[in-house]
This record gives C-alpha cells, sequence and structure tokens, in this order.
C-alpha cells in the first residue's frame, strides 16, 4: 500500500497522547495507594494533560489532509455498526474531552474525595475521571488498530498483532515522552516513568519483531492462474493493458525501491527500540535529564518510520497483475 504521511502522523501523534495520559494516570494511581509520593496536581498533571492534549488534537488536524472534501468529515462517523473507522472518528474526540476533563479538575483543584478504600486510600473525582479515560485510550487504540487487523485481503495486516503493536508502541512512545517531561517537573519520579519506558519499549520489540518475522513467511493467497480462471502451469504477463499509471498503481503500491524499503525497516527498528533503550539507561545512569528529552524525539522518528513501513509492506492482492510488468 502507499503510505500516507497525514495517517502516519495521525496514528503516531495520537498514541503518543494517549500513551502520555496513561502514563500520567499510572502515576496518579500508584500516589492513591500510596506506592509514590503525590505529584502536583497543577504542574504535573493539569500541564501533562493539556500536553497529551495537544497531541491528540495536532493528530486530528492531520487527518483532513487526508480528506478530498474536509466539510463532509463528519460523515465518517455514520457508519458506527460495521465500521472500525467510523468508531475511531467517534472514540477520537470522546478521548479528548475525557482527558481534557480529567486535566481541569486537576487544574482548578475541584477534586473532592469520593470515597474511602479500606478506610485508608482516598479515591479522588479525578481518579474515577482517569479509569474511564483509560479505558477509553484503550478503546481507541483497538478502534484504530482494527481498521487496518480487520481487512482480511492484506495478510501483513490481518493478524492481532496489529492492534497490539498499535498499543505497546504508543504506550511505549507516551512513558518515553512522560519520561522527559517528569526529569522536567517531577525529577524524583523519572525513574518510575523511565522504568516503565523500558518495558513496554522491551514489549513492543518482541511483538514488533513477531510481526515482521510472521510477515517474511507469508506466501501469496492468489496467482495469476486463480486470477484469470486458467489451470495452466506457466502464464508470462506481457502487459497490464495501459501504458501509464492508474489509481491502481498510484495508491496501492508505495513506489519505492528494494534499497529504501530495506533501509527504512532497519533505521526504524534501530531508532525505536535500542537507541532510546540506551539513552535512558545512560540518563539514569548518569542523570541527565536531556536524555530523556532525546529518546523520545529519536523513537518518535523512528515510529514514523515504521509506520511508514507498515503501510508500504501490506501487499495489496491486485499488484500481482499491476505491478508485474
Amino acid at each position: 500500500m502507499r503510505p500516507t504521511f497525514s495517517i502516519i502522523f495521525l496514528t503516531t501523534l495520537i498514541g503518543a497522547g494517549q500513551g502520555l495520559f496513561l502514563a500520567l494516570y499510572t502515576g496518579e494511581f500508584y500516589a492513591a495507594f500510596r506506592l509514590l509520593p503525590a505529584q502536583d496536581s497543577l504542574q504535573f498533571y493539569a500541564l501533562g494533560s493539556l500536553l497529551a492534549l495537544v497531541l491528540l488534537v495536532a493528530g486530528l488536524a492531520s487527518s483532513f489532509f487526508h480528506l478530498g472534501r474536509p466539510e463532509r468529515a463528519w460523515r465518517a462517523a455514520s457508519q458506527w455498526r460495521t465500521s472500525w473507522m467510523s468508531r475511531e472518528v467517534i472514540v477520537l474526540p470522546v478521548v479528548m474531552g475525557a482527558v481534557a476533563v480529567w486535566g481541569l479538575i486537576h487544574y482548578t483543584g475541584l477534586n473532592p474525595v469520593l470515597f474511602t478504600f479500606r478506610y485508608t486510600f482516598e479515591i479522588k473525582l479525578s481518579f474515577v475521571m482517569g479509569a474511564v479515560t483509560t479505558v477509553l485510550c484503550f478503546a481507541l487504540f483497538v478502534c484504530t488498530g482494527m481498521i487496518y487487523a480487520c481487512i482480511r485481503m492484506l495478510q501483513e495486516w490481518a493478524t492481532p498483532l496489529t492492534v497490539i503493536n498499535y498499543t505497546l508502541l504508543g504506550g511505549a512512545s507516551g512513558f518515553m515522552l512522560a519520561t522527559g517531561f517528569a526529569a522536567w517537573q517531577e525529577p524524583a519520579q523519572t525513574a518510575f516513568f523511565g522504568g516503565w519506558a523500558l518495558i513496554l519499549t522491551l514489549l513492543a520489540l518482541i511483538t514488533r519483531a513477531a510481526s515482521l518475522v510472521r510477515n517474511a513467511r507469508l506466501a501469496p493467497k492468489s496467482t495469476i492462474q486463480t486470477a484469470i480462471g486458467v489451470r495452466h502451469a506457466h502464464i508470462e504477463q506481457k502487459a497490464q493493458g495501459s501504458m501509464g499509471g492508474s489509481f491502481n498503481t498510484h495508491e496501492y503500491f508505495h513506489g519505492a525501491s528494494r534499497r529504501k524499503y530495506k533501509n527504512v525497516k532497519w533505521a526504524f527498528l534501530v531508532l525505536v527500540f535500542p537507541l532510546p533503550l540506551c539513552l535512558v539507561s545512560a540518563a539514569m545512569a548518569v542523570n541527565l535529564p536531556g536524555l530523556y528529552l532525546a529518546a523520545f524525539l529519536m523513537q518518535y522518528v523512528g515510529l514514523l518510520m515504521e509506520r511508514w513501513f507498515f503501510f508500504a509492506q501490506a501487499n495489496h492482492p491486485q499488484n500481482l497483475y499491476y505491478q508485474t510488468v
């Protein structure tokens, strides 16, 4: 398939925004049960949720560049009963609203105690709102991943690993950003978020590598023989019926050279996984906060390449015909 940069930015930006919120709420969850010191509501949670919201809005804005008639974008939500894209269109604004409400609770300080758990742990309004938003974030990850995983004719996408990779890569980038944010706002919590960033990045490496190995072993289910209904052992295609390009040749093939294709794969594998892991580990060892932000930026650039490769790797069955000659 032909990678579209508006969709590449959409999926990576909202993934990082969701992951950042999940990181912030993980900190609040641990603090609620006194496993971590409480963070500052205004400087950490409110500002952090604003950053997450900016990423989500930027991702949504980038998606409009993919539309031929942006003023009709609202119609994309009409098929929510059967379309994962329609569900994503609905869930994304709901997630944005929930993140905004969670941030406003911390910003305004209107955060009453709703009940006490085991007479010891105070469960506040932000805790409950954060739990609801967490469920919505995971629902958005599922919707985004299933847009591609439900297309059975594209074997590279039609696997549960697609949804898992979208979730883990988004979570890893969000926790990586949270580590840099904590180094600026709450230095004492940097090791906590950094540890989670390392764990999620390692898990994402395992599942992404598994999908690469799986896809490398795939064999086309269709052939020229099955396409035209002729069972002859040797059929050689001489022409594709036209001398110029068409919608099919433009939209269903990435058009990159084999060398570029392989270079992008190895580049994202290095930028998304080992380099950020090394930078975060080094930052923890020598206490250099700037390395945390460098790790996130490097990983995000790698994620742009990973998403390009994700789309380019999908081999549409029609390419058996259009890309043979």
